[in-house]
């Protein structure tokens, strides 16, 4: 699997199904705030929550299979659950319903948070199961923060962290990705992009990726 790190919530999943190459968008952005949403091929898109920096589905080309809801899928030798979540610390009353998405290919359990606003209750902790790498929001204000994030981090316990929708190019209403780094206290290390295999997965301790846009 190749996971390439696009700005704020969206990834680029490269993985393989029996069938060949398959590749997943995930939080498609619409452009903003000094960044540009790339524009590709996939098979698969998943959406967390219907905000203009999350659900550029425009910007994907291909016969798309789109995932914006809660629910079980299967395509192409993907297995998707779709977890609904909050995007606040309020039960939505602020900014809504958030979808937590995990992906399993591979045999890789991949878990991308979306705009996740609140502590997860031991139920979402027991429907994610074992999770080997988390994508995970530490911006604040319109996700959990840093210190929030390293608790999430602590409660889920993955093989490998990767933060997300961090303040880069124009946005000033986030924090930097240090912020979360500082506060985890897991070594890390920066990549362009990060292809694993599920051998890669097997060591007890936690890894902190940076992915470079």
């Amino acid at each position: 699997m190749i996971i390439q790190y696009l700005g704020r919530s969206c990834f680029k999943l490269q993985t393989k199904g029996s069938q060949g190459e398959v590749i997943i968008a995930i939080d498609p952005f619409h452009d903003g705030d000094g960044l540009k949403m790339p524009h590709f091929q996939a098979d698969i898109v998943t959406v967390s929550h219907d905000h203009s920096d999350h659900n550029n589905t425009e910007a994907i080309r291909g016969e798309l299979f789109v995932i914006s809801t809660p629910g079980e899928y299967e395509t192409k030798d993907v297995m998707i659950y779709g977890i609904q979540s909050f995007h606040d610390n309020k039960q939505g009353k602020e900014r809504g319903l958030n979808t937590i998405f995990k992906i399993i290919s591979e045999n890789i359990n991949l878990v991308h948070l979306g705009d996740l606003g609140e502590n997860l209750s031991d139920e979402t902790l027991d429907k994610l199961g074992n999770v080997d790498i988390l994508l995970i929001p530490v911006g604040g204000t319109y996700t959990i923060d840093a210190k929030k994030a390293a608790e999430v981090v602590s409660q889920i316990e993955p093989r490998i962290v990767i933060p997300m929708h961090y303040k880069m190019a124009g946005e000033v209403k986030i924090a930097p990705v240090n912020d979360f780094l500082k506060a985890c206290g897991l070594k890390s290390e920066t990549l362009d992009k990060l292809k694993v295999a599920k051998k890669d997965l097997q060591g007890e301790e936690t890894r902190v990726i940076v992915l470079e846009v």
